[in-house]
């Protein structure tokens, strides 16, 4: 930790990559740990598979109930994402990408100019037809009141409802990525001086890439994690241990940079 927060202190531009290991202690499970969503229902690792949601309503309408009782409506930033706020405020702060879909990070205070949600985000619905973006609660209120299904109700060129299947703003697999997203962290991590890796066992693509890309550039990689990960091979420090406490004494009350 002593040498991590060294590296931390040296650097100018730091790009944080963030995955679902910081937003364990806000109370939302990760995918594939011991606790984890699909370790515990393998069935529900169809409701993010892109073939699976648009071929069945019964997967739609399961998806839509697991939203409405989702934690992350109650889930709060912790230190964690706290300390990152912290870290920004020095000014070593470039880009803070995050495999998270529960936007912690912003809540906590981090500047969203500076935050790419690569995975998209839970917080907004997507019309996969005509493209027309919401928040997600208008649509949680009409699942609420009874519609199973709810279809886009956003208005078509002869005024007519689109009827196009909605989904929440996230990357599903079997989607591509945003194009835009992923090129604007592959070049963060061509320029920063130190990538700071967090919650992530770095074993999903093409996020989990911006690591040998930040090497192959000259940076140093920091892994923050609470067991080892795909890359910790290409760490010049690794920090083990429960992420709200580790994480905070690395980054957290630095002078300004």
């Amino acid at each position: 930790m002593a040498r991590a927060r060294a590296l931390v202190e040296q650097a100018c531009r730091i790009v944080v990559l963030t995955g679902a290991g910081i937003s364990t202690d806000s109370g939302i499970p990760d995918f594939r740990g011991p606790e984890g969503v699909w370790t515990k229902d393998p069935e529900a690792e169809k409701m993010a598979t892109l073939e699976y949601y648009l071929s069945d309503p019964e997967v739609r309408r399961r998806s839509w109930q697991s939203r409405l009782t989702s934690p992350v409506w109650r889930a709060e930033p912790n230190a964690g994402h706290r300390a990152l706020v912290d870290l920004e405020r020095s000014g070593r702060l470039d880009t803070l990408v995050t495999q998270n879909i529960d936007g912690l990070h912003q809540r906590a205070g981090t500047d969203p100019a500076r935050t790419i949600e690569i995975h998209g985000t839970t917080r907004q619905i997507v019309c996969l037809r005509c493209g027309e973006r919401q928040e997600a609660e208008p649509v949680h209120a009409r699942v609420r009141a009874g519609e199973a299904d709810p279809a886009c109700i956003a208005s078509g060129p002869d005024g007519a409802p689109c009827g196009g299947i909605l989904k929440s703003a996230t990357i599903s697999f079997g989607q591509s990525l945003v194009a835009e997203d992923l090129a604007r962290s592959e070049q963060a991590a061509q320029r920063c001086d130190l990538l700071l890796a967090v919650g992530t066992t770095l074993g999903v693509f093409p996020a989990a890439g911006l690591v040998p890309i930040a090497v192959r550039h000259g940076a140093v990689v920091i892994i923050v994690n609470g067991g080892p990960t795909e890359m910790d091979g290409l760490a010049d420090a690794l920090v083990q241990g429960p992420i709200s406490d580790v994480l905070p004494a690395t980054v957290a009350g630095l002078p300004p940079a």
